[in-house]
């Protein structure tokens, strides 16, 4: 593992490279911003704005959602992957708030869990986002960055986040998790990552070991 102060600097260069960093989804509310995160599963956050630009001016509340068969869900949100199940998830997510929670977003990570179509990576993204509870949501952008740089050894999201939140202060868990993503759609991409524009390069483990260094 890094020690502490190549971790300082590693985050201290994300900082640098990436101040404005902040969530792709457009929302103005909790449940805009939980809905948009169930629907970001295997779809980009491009395509879900295009979706909620319009399904937001339809649909507003959990109670509007609730009401929704889910095959007039499933026209509205058919331009992303697995449409049929997020459709599900979202009306009968709704319907649980509309029931048991007063129609408020919990902002207790736990609670939200408790969802359909909510997991752990959901639950982080809106209390870090909405609530401004400290919080590391692992997607692949995380997970891939976080590996290759030897931030995290684990081979699962959970192992992954909880290696995170033990080496990363606390206060920039939130804000660590948007530099990550970031980085990893413009400069550590899956395929043909770009090591030589990487400000980053001498602490990747990666870039190390492909290097020979």
């Amino acid at each position: 593992m890094k020690s502490r102060e190549d971790i300082e600097r590693i985050l201290n260069i994300l900082a640098d490279c990436y101040p404005q960093a902040k969530t792709a989804l457009v929302y103005s509310n909790a449940f805009e911003l939980l809905i948009a995160t169930i629907l970001s599963a295997q779809s980009t956050d491009k395509q879900v704005n295009k979706i909620t630009s319009e399904l937001f001016k339809k649909y507003k509340k959990p109670e509007d959602f609730a009401a929704l068969e889910p095959q007039t869900l499933e026209e509205e949100i058919k331009s992303c992957g697995l449409y049929r199940t997020k459709s599900l998830n979202i009306i009968n997510m709704s319907r649980i708030l509309v029931e048991r929670y007063g129609s408020q977003v919990p902002s207790d990570p736990d609670e939200l869990q408790k969802l359909p179509g909510v997991g752990r990576k959901t639950a982080n993204v809106v209390v870090s986002n909405v609530f401004d509870r400290p919080a590391i949501a692992v997607d692949t952008h995380v997970f891939r960055v976080t590996h290759r740089l030897g931030l995290a050894k684990s081979s699962t999201p959970l192992g992954t986040e909880k290696e995170l939140m033990a080496c990363i202060p606390r206060a920039l868990w939130s804000q660590a998790h948007h530099w990550f993503i970031y980085h990893g759609r413009n400069i550590c991409r899956a395929r043909q990552p770009k090591c030589d524009e990487c400000r980053l390069r001498q602490y990747c483990d990666f870039y190390n070991s492909k290097a020979g260094l």
